[in-house]
């Protein structure tokens, strides 16, 4: 399990099942409130990890399975709200939800959650914003985004990721749904590389800046 600690915030990261998905377990030291992003596999890890947590939510990024896999034990467990764009609900199981919206602030302790709804990898996809702290789900990964189905869809993705996280300061540091974390600066980087040459129409799936 991988911590980061400030003053502000304290984040557990633990990467969980054979998609090496990572769920996030994000604290505010002041109060030991938090809140769990995502649920994808390995539910005994995952509440034993929240143990110390006065859970406050559940956060579910977007609602493909890979990321769901542990929703069922960990929402009975914890019986904490569970929070979801509108657009991703009705793909969730069955539970009481609340809606999540574009530019929607969630408290926990002392720690301010800003919601920012960036489609392209499904239509309700969401990131969330600490402060310098953006969990990106898979919308935005090291190297490039999400994975996409059609170029439509793509094109989406982009769109998103460069009028709605690139905007952020460059020393943002990314924590994607699969995989190692990154810094928006280096992303920004290498999608300015990206955008110099030229790519066929259809460019969709798993792109990469550099290699794209």
């Amino acid at each position: 399990m991988g911590l980061h600690y400030s003053r502000e915030i304290q984040i557990a990261k633990l990467e969980v099942g054979k998609f090496s998905n990572n769920c996030y377990i994000v604290t505010c030291p002041k109060t030991r409130e938090g809140i769990i992003i995502d649920t994808p596999a390995e539910p005994e890890r995952i509440l034993e990890a929240a143990q110390s947590v006065l859970v406050r939510g559940i956060v579910i990024t977007h609602a493909h399975g890979d990321h769901l896999g542990a929703f069922g034990e960990v929402t009975r467990e914890l019986a904490a709200p569970v929070y979801v764009h509108p657009l991703e609900a009705a793909k969730i199981p069955p539970c009481v939800h609340l809606p999540l919206e574009d530019g929607q602030l969630l408290q926990v302790g002392t720690v301010r959650i800003q919601v920012i709804h960036t489609p392209g990898h499904t239509p309700g996809s969401i990131c969330l914003l600490i402060g310098k702290h953006l969990f990106s789900g898979d919308t935005l990964f090291p190297g490039g985004p999400g994975a996409t189905r059609t170029p439509e869809a793509f094109r989406e993705i982009v769109q998103t990721i460069t009028t709605r996280l690139f905007p952020l300061p460059d020393d943002t540091l990314v924590y994607p749904g699969h995989g190692l974390d990154t810094v928006l600066q280096k992303e920004k980087e290498e999608y300015r590389l990206f955008c110099e040459k030229e790519h066929r129409p259809d460019l969709c799936g798993d792109v990469l800046w550099l290699s794209a």
